[in-house]
């Protein structure tokens, strides 16, 4: 995790200072410069088959839950364009329309999440490595597929009440 505690220029122990219209904000007395919070931004992606009525949840990295498809933003990058490249890497599937949703931060890894429906029109993928296995679920199944307290339970029932805008259901 980001260390906010020194100086990313010069090492130094950064102070709390008094910043005009910001408030108190990290200070670096050697450099003579305020350092604003850093943190990484990613993507995450509801993707539907719309004619099937299916949502895609994965599994990564050896764990027995349930995930959205998800990625980090590349510097120069637009989060648009990483919901594609992220499906392309990950499940060899552009999506056809993309919706923004919701976003938070994820503490844990300091995250800024940006969440997104993405739209296709198959069911068959072409998943790498990244991808341990996948399932199509009814959106009942998804819901009951995703942990409880997690971000994508709370981006998934965003998306549930935000539907039939979105999609004209």
């Amino acid at each position: 995790m980001q260390n906010n505690l020194y100086c990313p220029n010069c090492g130094h122990k950064l102070i709390k200072k008094e910043l005009e219209h910001e408030g108190l904000v990290p200070y670096c007395e050697n450099c003579t410069e305020y350092h604003f919070p850093l943190y990484s931004v990613a993507v995450s992606m509801i993707i539907l088959n719309e004619k099937e009525n299916k949502i895609l949840l994965i599994k990564q990295y050896n764990t027995d839950f349930y995930r959205f498809v998800a990625g980090y933003i590349n510097k120069g990058e637009a989060a648009e364009e990483a919901v594609k490249r992220e499906m392309l890497e990950e499940i060899g599937i552009a999506p056809i329309k993309i919706f923004p949703l919701k976003t938070a931060f994820f503490a844990k890894t300091e995250t800024l999440m940006l969440n997104y429906l993405a739209i296709i029109d198959t069911l068959n993928l072409n998943t790498n490595y990244e991808i341990d296995s996948y399932n199509w679920f009814t959106i009942e199944e998804a819901y009951n597929n995703l942990k409880e307290a997690k971000l994508a339970k709370i981006f998934f029932e965003y998306f549930l009440n935000k539907r039939g805008e979105l999609l004209n259901v």
